[in-house]
């Protein structure tokens, strides 16, 4: 079978995600470090600005929510700039910061490309890079363990196609986004390790796409499963939430949405409902965006203070299924009844 990389643009093989990522460094596994609530009145007469993903995701809108409380918990300015996933808008972001004088930045601008302008145009400021590379500029990286978070549910999906299918799959398709860079090559590769751990060589079932958000993942996955006309065991996997849900909704649109098997990354609160009652929705990897402030705002108040920091500052990650998502996230039970 020929694979959708060969057919149609936008999908590549890998071979080519190996050339775009080039010889950039993964960031190595770090220690995995425990949420730490701020301290009252320890951010007193500091401003922190905040280059936030885009509101209108989910993900980044929890991971915004949790640093502005947190930072209100410290008795902390921020000054909350959305990028929009748009690196023109962060570079702006960065301008608003000079003239405003932050004693830090919180960076979780999505376009890896082109941090290093961003980080010109900035003040020369502390810097915590949020799940995407900010170099040349970041004091530390906090959020996602990439490569474990992604062996988490790639594991879990090969369990799930063992016990079911023997270890029978079509196809391996892998909704990307390389606009981020080392963070995709690291989370993606993850995925492809843990499966592999359980159900062997993936080979040339291997499907890559440059889908990494919802409305391109609807579209492309659309296209992917018109090239499969006869897989009814395909495995799909996402850099986030979002890709998964466009994912499914596609392969709803067309009557094929009990071929694919998924598993994602976040956990993020709009994806619980889908997580709890969808069967084919086998796991994810929790990421707890609501909490990251926990980790963001009391870190960069100290590197602001001149205190040693950690570079690696990676999350706690647990794995989630219909099977304890509500006991992980209890608040959102009533939500999805």
């Amino acid at each position: 079978m020929k694979t959708v990389s060969k057919a149609r643009a936008g999908i590549v093989s890998a071979l080519a995600i190996a050339a775009l990522v080039g010889s950039t460094l993964v960031p190595a596994t770090a220690g995995q470090y425990e949420f730490r609530p701020a301290v009252k009145g320890s951010g007193k007469g500091i401003t922190i600005g905040y280059i936030g993903l885009d509101d209108a995701i989910g993900f980044g809108k929890d991971v915004g929510d949790s640093m502005k409380r947190e930072a209100k918990k410290a008795g902390a300015k921020l000054i909350y700039c959305d990028s929009k996933l748009d690196a023109a808008k962060a570079l702006n972001c960065a301008k608003t910061f000079k003239l405003k004088k932050v004693d830090g930045i919180l960076n979780f601008q999505p376009v890896a490309s082109a941090s290093a302008a961003i980080c010109k145009a900035g003040p020369q400021v502390p810097i915590i890079a949020i799940d995407i590379e900010q170099d040349p500029c970041q004091n530390a990286f906090m959020g996602a363990d990439n490569s474990y978070a992604g062996e988490v549910t790639g594991k879990a999906l090969g369990e799930h196609f063992k016990k079911t299918f023997n270890c029978e799959f079509d196809s391996f398709i892998s909704l990307e986004d390389y606009g981020v860079g080392v963070v995709n090559a690291a989370r993606m590769g993850g995925y492809r390790t843990g499966f592999e751990s359980v159900c062997g060589k993936i080979g040339d079932k291997l499907i890559q796409i440059d889908a990494g958000r919802l409305e391109p993942a609807l579209a492309k996955m659309k296209d992917a499963l018109t090239t499969l006309p006869n897989a009814k065991k395909i495995a799909v996997v996402a850099i986030n939430d979002e890709g998964i849900q466009g994912a499914f909704a596609a392969a709803r649109a067309i009557g094929r949405d009990k071929d694919i098997y998924a598993g994602s990354q976040g956990a993020a609160a709009s994806a619980h409902c889908d997580i709890a009652k969808n069967p084919n929705w086998i796991g994810a990897t929790a990421y707890f965006p609501e909490r990251y402030g926990e980790i963001g705002i009391p870190y960069l108040i100290d590197l602001i203070k001149g205190k040693k920091v950690p570079f690696q500052l990676k999350i706690k990650h647990v794995a989630v299924n219909a099977d304890n998502i509500f006991t992980l996230f209890p608040a959102s039970k009533a939500k999805c009844a």
